[in-house]
């Protein structure tokens, strides 16, 4: 897949429209995926990370709706706009509900798409209901943190932390970034993240052979699998 500034999939099964819109977006210097139907739609996010994700509701196979559910469901946070021929409240509440960000009514300006594509592209998802890393799960409506079906016992502060954690992972995050983004202008002591990771390196490492927590020294903390070390 290519390198470059915005990476987008577009799940449409109308193809002479699919081919406009992707040769539209390489003409602003974005890479963009095509699937044309709900099916090969999955098997390609699965695979591939991308900045958004343009999702037609009418889909053969599956359904865009499903589509949407299916992905939030494993926790996949990457931003939905919708594509719909119908322009009513009904099946844009519909859309919302199963996890879109946003909407474009059919038919629309491709200058509209690539704006509203590349205002999403700059946030995750908010719509996501669970993060999954390995078997570490939260349930992010509950605040509930589980590692191989068991629930952990974590303060409300260490599940903030975690969930951190599991959406910017693989990536490292540091130190400043947790203490700004969990206690913002209320900053701790000096130790209390000390102690906080070392609970929730207890309570999801303990017992399990493969460890999910990782301080990478000088940079910060990490939850992924041993495989992305």
């Amino acid at each position: 897949m290519a390198c470059n500034t915005l990476t987008v999939l577009l799940v449409e099964d109308d193809r002479d429209l699919a081919a406009t819109v992707v040769d539209y977006f390489a003409l602003e210097n974005a890479y963009c995926d095509h699937a044309s139907d709900g099916a090969l739609a999955l098997n390609l996010i699965e695979r591939h990370i991308y900045d958004v994700i343009i999702l037609d509701l009418n889909l053969p196979r599956v359904s865009g709706l499903q589509v949407c559910e299916h992905i939030r469901h494993k926790g996949i946070d990457t931003p939905i706009l919708m594509l719909t021929a119908k322009d009513t409240l009904e099946d844009k509440l519909m859309g919302f509900e199963k996890g879109a960000d946003d909407y474009l009514v059919k038919p629309f300006a491709m200058a509209e798409l690539i704006v509203r594509t590349q205002v999403l592209a700059k946030r995750k998802s908010g719509q996501v209901a669970k993060l999954t890393v390995k078997d570490l799960e939260l349930d992010i409506k509950q605040q509930e943190v589980y590692r191989d079906g068991q629930l952990l016992s974590l303060s409300p502060i260490g599940t903030k932390i975690v969930e951190l954690l599991m959406r910017e992972s693989p990536n490292v995050v540091s130190r400043k970034k947790i203490i700004q983004t969990v206690w913002a202008d209320d900053p701790p002591d000096s130790n209390s993240l000390k102690v906080h990771m070392f609970h929730i390196r207890k309570e999801i490492d303990a017992p399990h052979r493969e460890k999910l927590v990782h301080t990478i020294t000088s940079k910060g903390f990490a939850i992924k699998s041993s495989g992305d070390v």
